[in-house]
């Protein structure tokens, strides 16, 4: 059971944020709101994780150092837990550690296959999914809502996009979840360890099998394809597919439970959506900024780069908190409101500028049909326990929810 948050302690450098208990202990909006009003622009003390790294709080900066790749860069890591080590071994292979024309280069070739244009049949294919997930918890009443329903939404879109086989998929989200976060601080890091060359290990024989006989999935687009003539490394072709696998999957299931709790935590909000005075659409971006999976990312300073009162140093470690940015008071009104009608809703969960995420249409059809879904199929939603959080500092996420549905009249035993 998750014990109560604690309040922020008096001296905000007696937090650390490079130990994921504290995102389970301390009060987080609380903290965040703290940040933002005394230290828009805080250099966290060092650690025995790593050296001492900027905190950005604030939407504006946040968003401006986003856009930022002539100062900064991700070829040394982009998330703590890699830049705090000095180094990320997929930089220059994988697109998201990959910046200046190479990056240009990856990103619109993989873009062919994660456009709005190829991905519309992908949609209703989706929302068929959702429907027919949500029925079956519906037939059971209480279920664990991200082990019997969100576990197998996106894994599956994914899957059949990079066609990968139905009978590694439920492996693969295992595998998934324990790289980006671990289920307790029982969890070794060696483990994680495991688990991402697990996945590397897994999309370099399937890579070769598509490079003999190609069809035409993302897998095969990357293992064939050319730039200016030369074919993809083998690093290249296996750590986007290691990217990919990781962003389609991890973020939707993420939003998807945290969605389902606020739901039932603002029962205001699930009538407005049950009866139609909020639309999905917009209900879709207020879960995605509620819920923020991706709670940071992380930059290297290449120049010294003034900010507010601040001098960030070439060299330094820098993270973009878009948990903290999307609950800015100057930019979202009544930020602590879970308002599904809000709008504009220019939140950051996907990131911005160059490396906004190359999934976030896909990211946002998932939430999309999972609201759908449960508008027209569910009458409750019963919380039956505490949820239990994810132990990361990356990741605000869910390993198990217990739930009871109540299905609507019309909806009972049909997945349509």
């Amino acid at each position: 059971m998750n014990p109560q948050p604690q309040p922020v302690a008096d001296d905000l450098a007696a937090l650390d944020l490079t130990d994921p208990q504290t995102f389970l202990d301390v009060d987080l909006p609380a903290m965040w709101r703290r940040f933002r009003t005394e230290q828009p622009v805080f250099k966290h003390r060092a650690t025995d994780r790593g050296p001492a790294f900027w905190v950005i709080s604030t939407y504006e900066d946040v968003v401006t150092l986003y856009r930022d790749n002539k100062r900064f860069t991700s070829e040394r890591g982009n998330v703590l837990a890699t830049l705090l080590q000095g180094e990320d071994s997929a930089s220059r292979k994988m697109l998201a550690v990959t910046d200046g024309p190479r990056h240009r280069e990856i990103r619109n070739l993989m873009l062919k296959s994660f456009s709005p244009r190829v991905l519309t049949p992908v949609v209703a294919g989706v929302h068929e999914r959702t429907r027919a997930l949500v029925a079956q918890a519906l037939e059971h009443g209480e279920l664990d809502f991200v082990t019997d329903v969100a576990d197998h939404i996106p894994i599956n879109t994914i899957g059949d996009l990079m066609d990968i086989p139905q009978e590694d998929r439920e492996q693969l989200v295992a595998w998934n979840t324990q790289t980006l976060s671990r289920h307790s601080a029982d969890d070794s890091e060696m483990e994680e360890w495991m688990a991402r060359n697990e996945i590397l290990l897994y999309f370099s024989d399937l890579a070769a099998k598509r490079r003999r006989n190609p069809g035409d999935d993302v897998i095969s687009a990357l293992a064939t394809a050319t730039i200016d003539g030369e074919p993809l490394t083998e690093d290249e072709i296996v750590f986007n597919c290691y990217s990919l696998i990781l962003g389609g999957d991890e973020s939707s299931r993420m939003s998807s439970v945290g969605g389902l709790i606020a739901l039932a935590e603002h029962p205001g909000q699930w009538r407005a959506l049950k009866d139609g005075s909020a639309g999905v659409d917009s209900a879709t971006e207020e879960v995605l900024r509620w819920t923020t999976p991706a709670m940071h990312f992380g930059r290297r300073a290449l120049v010294d780069v003034p900010l507010r009162d601040k001098v960030i140093e070439a060299g330094d470690v820098v993270t973009l908190w878009n948990s903290s940015a999307n609950f800015d008071e100057d930019v979202f009104a009544d930020p602590y409101a879970f308002d599904l009608a809000r709008t504009p809703n220019k939140h950051v969960a996907f990131g911005h500028g160059p490396h906004f995420c190359l999934g976030a249409f896909l990211g946002r059809v998932h939430v999309n049909a999972m609201l759908a879904a449960l508008r027209t199929q569910v009458a409750a939603i019963g919380l039956q326990g505490p949820p239990k959080r994810l132990f990361s500092n990356f990741v605000h996420g869910y390993s198990g929810l217990p739930v009871a549905l109540t299905a609507e009249p019309s909806a009972e035993g049909t997945a349509a």
